[in-house]
């Protein structure tokens, strides 16, 4: 032990001794390490946001929407809607028990006497506001929820303080479209800034503001009965809305998707983890990168300490304190790197995080666990280590005799 500890220091010793060149080769692996901690960790929390908004919708619910769910953004970009003869399709499917249909469009509001353009969704207040407490998580924070039919919306919880210049309150009024709409609720957040950025109102009235055909609807969320099995629903669905648009268009090219929130589980899964690799990918070329430059540091270490290997080696040290006293010099090297690499990681996460809570489209933690710093340190030590053996051995190997006439 007491030989281990003396082959610590001497590892100590000449990293100091070379410390412009150490701090280098530690600033490869803190790059890299930077990178994969503070990727996975806001990776890794959007996953979990993700997941936690999907079990909100619980497993009764299923959404189906015109395009194909291959194309996402054509799905919400191309103009398509379900008809109503869609709907009347999925209504009379055995097992459904109540279908509520969404449209949304960006339109210009006034408040007082200024105008921005906001995103605005309308849905039926009479059989949407208990789907959207118990499978969407809308609460209020203040105010109550509209009365159908009436001109009553509800606004997200940025368009109280961040649309306009001045803050809105329950009972203001916005102007859209030269109608007076009363605020009668504000929403807590709803995990995702363009929800908390909307105004929400009664379908009806939405289709007269936009001009859209009465009983159409660019996506319908459909609440299962209790006991029904999903996966059979929405097979069934499939198959009335396939029946439906042959008989009105002549074609059943299924041009809607019907989604379960199991599937849209595996969609989002399905791509983390391709985000996911491509981020250890990628760092992981920074990590070979600095695990390189390690090696290469070493390697020069030992020609420039040649003679001082064959000294040792002439005075008694044998090959494995050698290996060792070179390893531990690595291995240095490679924690050090990973203990500036994550916590610099973890701290950009951080700061990404906080930022995100206002900014960026969803809302979401960075998730820095125990378990992903140890990770870290040990991931950057194991590579230090093993970019040290080969020049450590070659180190070992010398031989006495002749590293000193090298230097004679």
């Amino acid at each position: 032990m007491a030989e281990v500890k003396e082959y610590f220091h001497i590892a100590i010793r000449n990293l100091r001794t070379r410390s412009l060149r150490s701090w280098l080769t530690i600033l490869g692996i803190v790059i890299g390490v930077f990178l994969i901690i503070s990727l996975l960790s806001l990776s890794e929390g959007i996953k979990q946001t993700i997941n936690q908004q999907l079990r909100s919708l619980g497993g009764e619910m299923i959404f189906v929407m015109p395009g194909d769910i291959s194309n996402i953004m054509a799905m919400f970009t191309s103009g398509a809607k379900l008809e109503k003869e869609d709907i009347g399709a999925i209504e009379r499917t055995r097992g459904v028990e109540t279908v509520l249909t969404m449209s949304y469009q960006s339109l210009v509001a006034r408040y007082g006497q200024e105008g921005k353009m906001v995103f605005m969704s309308g849905l039926s207040w009479e059989k949407g506001i208990e789907i959207m407490e118990r499978f969407q998580g809308w609460s209020l924070k203040q105010g109550e929820w509209p009365t159908p039919g009436k001109r009553e919306i509800l606004i997200g919880k940025q368009v109280e303080t961040e649309i306009f210049e001045k803050p809105v309150k329950v009972g203001s009024e916005i102007v859209i479209k030269g109608k007076r709409f009363k605020v009668v609720g504000i929403l807590n957040s709803l995990g995702s800034k363009q929800d908390d950025s909307s105004l929400y109102l009664d379908l009806s009235l939405y289709q007269d503001l936009t001009g859209e055909k009465r009983g159409a609807a660019q996506m319908a969320m459909v609440k299962v009965r209790d006991g029904s099995d999903v996966n059979k629903v929405a097979e069934d669905i499939k198959e009335n809305l396939s029946e439906t648009r042959k008989r009105r268009i002549g074609t059943d090219v299924a041009d809607f998707s019907v989604i379960t929130s199991e599937k849209m589980g595996d969609i989002a899964g399905s791509i983390m983890a391709v985000i996911q690799f491509a981020i250890i990918a990628f760092a992981g070329i920074a990590i070979v990168v600095g695990g390189i430059g390690i090696m290469n540091t070493m390697f020069t270490s030992i020609r420039e300490r040649t003679r001082e290997i064959g000294i040792m080696k002439a005075v008694g040290a044998r090959n494995s304190a050698v290996l060792i006293i070179f390893l531990f010099e690595a291995g240095i090297i490679g924690f050090a790197g990973g203990i500036g690499g994550t916590f610099l990681g973890a701290g950009l996460a951080k700061a990404i995080e906080m930022y995100g809570q206002v900014h960026p489209l969803f809302y979401f933690s960075a998730s820095i666990t125990p378990g992903l710093i140890v990770f870290g340190l040990v991931f950057s030590f194991l590579v230090g280590c093993l970019s040290g053996f080969f020049p450590a051995r070659r180190a070992a190997n010398l031989k006495p005799v002749e590293a000193l006439r090298r230097y004679e």
